[in-house]
């Protein structure tokens, strides 16, 4: 059996102090290990703040108008409309018990009298009997604007019995609308007025 060589072990004192606590002057300087610092590494930026949307802005309506109708469209359809017309006119030229009733044309005077009238409603002058007067002041307000447009756009257009008629349903609406303002401001709107005017000057 072959013999174990002895191994030796050499034994080195490290401590730095005496066991009486004096400092040994013999004892070998060794660096403390200390853990290694991490690399430093950049700190990361904060996270950039997030740009609002942009809110998709609505896109802005189209003002652009439709193209007119060619000449060849628009006589058809008035062809069209005539003939339509016709043959309501014939459903309706017998009225009940045999008497004819001829529909009334339209002309410049008759629509001047149906926005007349539409005002005089409107301004509470014209109501059903035992029924208070409905005053829509901003309705007739529109009424009475839409006759001045209409005179405007027309100057120099019409007869003098068409002129003359169109200047008195002004002056007499807008007499009567004054006077329902005034009423209403002063906190004393009585009843509706009575036909301003008496009626329509032909």
């Amino acid at each position: 059996m072959a013999e174990k060589k002895q191994q030796e072990f050499v034994v080195s004192d490290r401590r730095r102090f005496a066991p009486e606590g004096d400092l040994r002057t013999d004892a070998p300087v060794v660096e403390e290990e200390r853990p290694a610092a991490p690399p430093a590494t950049p700190p990361s930026p904060p996270p950039a703040a997030k740009e609002p949307e942009a809110q998709a802005s609505p896109e802005p309506e189209s003002t652009e108008m439709a193209p007119p109708p060619t000449a060849q469209e628009e006589k058809e359809q008035s062809d069209a409309y005539k003939a339509s017309g016709k043959k309501l006119d014939e459903m309706f030229t017998q009225a009940p018990g045999g008497k004819q009733r001829v529909p009334a044309e339209m002309t410049f005077e008759h629509l001047i009298e149906s926005f007349y009238m539409t005002a005089l409603i409107q301004l509470g002058a014209i109501r059903q009997e035992n029924e208070p007067p409905a005053v829509d002041i901003m309705g007739a307000r529109q009424t009475i604007d839409s006759l001045t447009l209409l005179q405007e756009k027309t100057k120099g257009n019409l007869t003098d019995h068409e002129q003359h008629l169109l200047q008195n349903v002004l002056f007499e609406l807008r007499m009567a609308w004054i006077e329902i303002t005034n009423a209403i401001a002063s906190g004393a709107a009585g009843p509706g007025p009575a036909g301003p005017g008496g009626g329509i000057k032909k």
